[in-house]
C-alpha cells in the first residue's frame, strides 16, 4: 500500500523535529511539558507543515491515554458523542487524548460540547489551527488551554529533512541520486517554511527525474519547476491574506519602497489584484493624505490601468503607485480628524444644527431676531467668522494641520486671514 513520503519521514521523537526551537528546544516550555508527562489542554497555532500533528502524535505515544483524531472540517457532534460514550470504559481507563485539527471549523455549540470533559480531565484536548485562535476559538476553550505558536521553519533547518527524504527515496527506489548543486537549498527556501512541501517536492523529483543504470539525476531546473510558487502561504479568507496586506500598508507608511514592492509581489503572485488595488487607494487617503493630495488621483489612475491591463502587466502601474506612495510625504491628519468626529457622533454629541445653517429661507413673522446666515463669498478673502458646529460642540477641534509643507502653507494662509 502506498504511503506518502511525508508520513513515512514524520519524526517520532522531539529531537528529530525540525524548527520550533522556541518551544521545543532544550529549554523550551512545550518540551518540558511533554517530558513532565502532565499534559494540559493545548492549542497549536501555525501554518501547515510546521509540526503540529507530529508533536500531537509524540504526546500521544508518551501518555497512557487512547488517542482520537478528528478533523473539524468533516467531524460533527456525533463524532464527539462517540468519544464521550467510551469514557470511563475499559477502552479509555486513563481518559482520552483528542487531537482536533482545524478547530476553527467547529461552531460554538460543537466546541462547547467538549467543555465538561476537558474541565474534569476525562478528555485532554490538543487542538490545532492555521488561523489565529484568539479570533476563531471560543473563549471557554481558550481559557482552559495553553496556546503555542508554531512558526514557519527556516530554510537551514529544512535542509536536513530534504537530505533525509532523499535517502529514504533512494532506499525505496533502489536508485543512487546524483543531485546538482543548489537543489537542496532551493527546495528548502521555496517551500515557504513548510517541511511537508519540501518532502513532497523530493518525492515528486524522484518520479520525474531522468533515470539510467541505477542512477537518478536530479537537476536544479527540475527542482525549480517542482517547487514553483510553493512558497506562497496565502488564503484570501485567512490570516495570511491580512498579514500581507497589513505588512504592505505598514511598509508604505514607513516609507520603505523595497518592502512595499516585496509585499505587493506576494499579492500579485497569489493573483490577488483586487486586494492590492483597494489597499493602495486606502493608503493614498489614510497615510499620504493632505501632505500630497494629488497622490490619490495618481493612485486611482494606476489602479484603473492595472484593472484594464490585468496580470501580469498590471504589476507595472501598481509598482509605480507603491513606490510613489512609499516615497511621498506622509500625513494622517484627515484620517485622525474624521475618526475623532465619528467618535463624538457615536457618543451622542450631535446637538441641534445652528438655525442660520438650516435649510430655511424665510422665518415666520412671529420669529424675532433670528441670526441670519452670512454668505462667505460676500466677504473679503471669502471668509466671515460665524458658528458652524452645534452648541454642544462649540469650539471643538478635530483637524490639526500636519507638519508637512502642503498643510503648513494652508495653515499660514488661513491664520493670516482669520487674524485680520
Amino acid at each position: 500500500m502506498y504511503r506518502p513520503l511525508a508520513d513515512e519521514i514524520r519524526p517520532e521523537n522531539l529531537d528529530d523535529i525540525v524548527g520550533q526551537r522556541h518551544i521545543l528546544g532544550p529549554n523550551g516550555i512545550l518540551r518540558r511539558i511533554i517530558l513532565s508527562g502532565n499534559i494540559p489542554n493545548l492549542v497549536f497555532y501555525g501554518p501547515s507543515g510546521t509540526g503540529k500533528t507530529t508533536v500531537a502524535n509524540i504526546i500521544a505515544a508518551a501518555t497512557n491515554r487512547k488517542l482520537y483524531k478528528l478533523n473539524a472540517t468533516t467531524a460533527g457532534i456525533s463524532d464527539i458523542r462517540e468519544i464521550i460514550d467510551e469514557l470511563d470504559t475499559f477502552v479509555t481507563p486513563n481518559g482520552a487524548l483528542l487531537y482536533l485539527d482545524e478547530i476553527q471549523y467547529f461552531n460554538k455549540k460543537q466546541q462547547q460540547s467538549l467543555l465538561e470533559f476537558i474541565e474534569n480531565g476525562k478528555i485532554t484536548l490538543i487542538s490545532a489551527t492555521t488561523e489565529n485562535p484568539y479570533f476563531y476559538v471560543f473563549n471557554a476553550i481558550l481559557s482552559r488551554s495553553t496556546v503555542f505558536e508554531f512558526k514557519p521553519v527556516a530554510a537551514e533547518d529544512i535542509i536536513p529533512a530534504v537530505e533525509r527524504a532523499v535517502k529514504i527515496m533512494e532506499s525505496r527506489t533502489n536508485l543512487k541520486a546524483e543531485i546538482q548543486d543548489g537543489v537542496a537549498i532551493h527546495i528548502a527556501r521555496a517551500c515557504g517554511g513548510d517541511v511537508r512541501k519540501a518532502v513532497n517536492a523530493v518525492e515528486l523529483l524522484f518520479s520525474v527525474s531522468e533515470k539510467t543504470a541505477g542512477i537518478i539525476r536530479i537537476t536544479l531546473d527540475d527542482a525549480v519547476q517542482a517547487s514553483q510558487k510553493s512558497s506562497m502561504r496565502y488564503d484570501r479568507d485567512g490570516d495570511g491574506h491580512y498579514d500581507i496586506l497589513s505588512a504592505f500598508q505598514k511598509s508604505i507608511r514607513g516609507s520603505d519602497p523595497d518592502a512595499a514592492l516585496h509585499y505587493l509581489a506576494c499579492l500579485l503572485e497569489a493573483g490577488d489584484l483586487i486586494s492590492a488595488c483597494r489597499r493602495l487607494l486606502v493608503i493614498a487617503a489614510e497615510d499620504i493624505g493632505l501632505a500630497y493630495p494629488a497622490a490619490i488621483s495618481i493612485t486611482k489612475a494606476c489602479v484603473d490601468s492595472a484593472i484594464q491591463l490585468g496580470l501580469p502587466e498590471a504589476s507595472i502601474p501598481l509598482a509605480e503607485a507603491a513606490v510613489l506612495l512609499s516615497t511621498a510625504p506622509k500625513s494622517n491628519s484627515a484620517n485622525s480628524a474624521i475618526k475623532a468626529a465619528i467618535a463624538d457622533v457615536k457618543a451622542g454629541k450631535s446637538g441641534d444644527i445652528p438655525r442660520h445653517l438650516k435649510n430655511v429661507h424665510a422665518d415666520g413673522a412671529d420669529v424675532k431676531s433670528v441670526e441670519k446666515y452670512k454668505y462667505a463669498h460676500d466677504y473679503p478673502n471669502h471668509y466671515i467668522k460665524q458658528q458652524y458646529l452645534p452648541d454642544v460642540l462649540k469650539g471643538v477641534k478635530y483637524y490639526e494641520y500636519g507638519d508637512n509643507k502642503t498643510e503648513q502653507l494652508a495653515k499660514a494662509y488661513w491664520d493670516a486671514i482669520k487674524e485680520r
